[in-house]
């Protein structure tokens, strides 16, 4: 057990790439990760991302792909090519901030 006089672990920073595999989270939280990758995305200069959810039934696929439709921080997305991860990727354009 952490004694009060024991300091906070520093947080953890991960280096934002231009893709994100959905599949290290639960599937409750994927639109909130995603919201929050568009965000460190942008602000690392990135103009395309690929969003790993996955092939399965496709359930992941629509939810990522409805939150990009109607998100203002993409311009447009389009099924990953098959050599980068075909229907089970997403890949978004983003917009450049002004």
């Amino acid at each position: 057990m952490d004694s009060p006089d024991d300091p906070e672990p520093p947080p953890v920073v991960i280096e934002i790439g231009p893709s994100i595999d959905l599949h290290h989270f639960h599937p409750s939280e994927i639109l909130d990760v995603v919201d929050a990758y568009l965000d460190a995305a942008l602000e690392a200069g990135l103009t395309e991302v690929r969003l790993i959810h996955g092939k399965g039934r496709g359930v992941q696929r629509g939810r990522v792909r409805e939150f990009l439709r109607q998100d203002r921080r993409v311009a447009d997305w389009s099924e990953a090519p098959p050599m980068r991860g075909g229907w089970g990727a997403t890949l978004a354009v983003l917009v450049r901030p002004e």
